[in-house]
Formats: structure tokens, C-alpha cells, sequence
């Protein structure tokens, strides 16, 4: 027993170190650093939130082939958002810094300083939490999430049932594959060939056997659960849970630092805005 300690130890210790951290330690730093810089509109505040987000998505190595997708979503996703925004609000700047610096055009649409530099804060919080949230879902395993959820106090039917929907995904991911390929067999064209439109309704084609493959996985799941009398205890133990370390305390004590910076920095401006265009 204690020469396979020292093997789990020496392997562990040849991780990099954010895969070393607990299940407890990264929800921690993901929820509370995600409240305080969505809430926040300081941009040094912001700027530093992302410095600390960019050191954890660079100690996650993660491969860009994993991600690519993902990224350029969530980046479409961005530019829609900001451009909404500023189509539905945009005299939004200056009705919270109070002045109007009026760089292109006139009228309702005109752009304003104010309106930008307050488009320029929503993008900093995309991408303060865009590369802390996949530095944390591609280096945590789903148990060890539950563990670590569970670890806080939460009950461990909802931790069960979060570390199951993600456990699922790849399962989801590969059958949705699977099926789409079947149906490419049978003449059904959804590859980039065909056009849009017909890639849509193809992909609806698929959705429905998926959903009912899914609904048998579930029931299946479901039975299991019952006869290993899933609920019926109070508690429950965790194989994947890790008793926090120095560098986990370490990690816990700098996000609680930097949340407290954020509600101070509330005071020092009056309130959520850094206003720069006051006098």
C-alpha cells in the first residue's frame, strides 16, 4: 500500500500543477472570480482578472485542434452580442459616465467614447472567463468535480447528476457521430457539399434518434442506480476526492484576496463603472 502512495505521488507530481489542484480549489476560483468580474465594470480590475485567467489557460496545455471550435464559436457569439448591444443601446456609455464624446456620426446611432469604452470592459469579461472556463473543464474530471462540489456543502444527488451530464458528452458527441454517419450512408448529404439549409434539416434527422438512444441510456442509468440503493444514505464517499494541498490553500486564499479587491474597488468608484471621463 504505501509503495503504491509513493507511485500515486511521483505521478501526481509530473502534472502539470492546475491538474494537481482539487475539484474544491477550482470551483472555488471559477465561481468566485466569475460573480465578482461579471459584476465588476473596473477595467484595471478586469485587465488583472485576465492576466490571472490567461496564466491558468497556459498552465492547462491545452491543444488547439481540442478548442478550435469551441473558440471560434464563442468568438461569433461575441461579436454578435457586442454588435446587439450597441444597435439596441447605443447612447448605453453615456447614460453611465454621465458625458457624450461623440467620434462617428450623428443622431441615435452616433458612436460615442463613452459607448465604447464600455463595449471595450463587456469584451475583457469574455475573455477573462472564456479561458478560465475551458481550463477548467478540460482539466477536470467529471467525479472530481462532484467531489469537490460536494466538498462544499452541496448535496450529492445534484453533485451525482452534474458529474453524470458531463460524463455523457463524449458519449452524446461520438453517438451524434455515429448516427450522422449512418445516415450519410442511407443518401442523407449533410456534409459541406450540400447547402445550409439542407444541413439543418439533416441534422434534425439525426436529432431524434439521438434523443431516443438517449432516453434508453437514461433509463438504463436510472435502474442501476436503484439497485445499488442510489439515495438512500445521507453521505457518500468519492474516489476521486483529493484533500487540499499547500498550493490549493494558496490558490483559495489569492481568489478570496482578489474578490475582496473587486468589493473594495465598488467603494473606491461609487459603485460597479470605473468612470476614466470624470474631471
Amino acid at each position: 500500500m504505501q509503495a503504491d502512495s509513493e507511485i500515486k505521488e511521483r505521478s501526481q507530481a509530473k502534472l502539470p500543477w492546475i491538474k494537481r489542484l482539487s475539484g474544491t480549489t477550482k470551483i472555488v476560483i471559477l465561481l468566485g472570480l466569475s460573480a465578482i468580474g461579471m459584476v465588476s465594470y473596473d477595467t484595471g480590475y478586469l485587465i488583472l482578472l485576465t492576466v490571472f485567467a490567461l496564466v491558468f489557460f497556459y498552465a492547462a496545455q491545452l491543444k488547439w485542434r481540442k478548442i478550435r471550435g469551441l473558440v471560434y464559436a464563442i468568438i461569433g457569439f461575441t461579436l454578435l452580442n457586442l454588435v446587439l448591444v450597441y444597435l439596441f443601446s447605443p447612447r448605453y456609455g453615456t447614460e453611465i459616465y454621465g458625458t457624450s464624446h461623440v467620434l462617428l456620426g450623428h443622431g441615435f446611432f452616433a458612436l460615442t467614447l463613452e459607448e465604447l469604452f464600455y463595449l471595450f470592459n463587456m469584451t475583457l469579461k469574455y475573455i477573462f472567463i472564456v479561458p478560465l472556463i475551458l481550463a477548467f473543464l478540460f482539466t477536470t474530471d467529471p467525479s472530481e468535480l462532484a467531489a469537490g462540489m460536494n466538498r462544499l456543502k452541496i448535496p450529492y444527488k445534484i453533485c451525482y447528476a452534474v458529474e453524470l451530464s458531463l460524463r455523457y458528452i463524449p458519449d452524446f458527441t461520438r453517438e451524434f457521430k455515429q448516427i450522422s454517419l449512418a445516415q450519410q450512408a442511407r443518401g442523407l448529404e449533410i456534409s459541406k457539399k450540400a447547402n445550409v439549409w439542407h444541413r439543418i434539416k439533416g441534422s434534425t434527422q439525426i436529432l431524434i434518434p439521438l434523443v431516443f438512444s438517449s432516453l434508453d441510456r437514461i433509463e438504463v442509468t436510472t435502474r442501476a442506480m436503484r439497485l445499488r440503493r442510489f439515495g438512500t444514505q445521507k453521505k457518500r464517499s468519492w474516489y476521486m476526492s483529493r484533500p487540499l494541498t499547500k498550493l490549493d490553500h494558496a490558490l483559495i486564499i489569492t481568489t478570496i484576496i482578489l474578490i475582496i479587491i473587486g468589493i473594495l474597488l465598488f467603494q473606491v468608484n461609487g459603485g460597479r463603472f470605473y468612470n476614466p471621463f470624470t474631471s
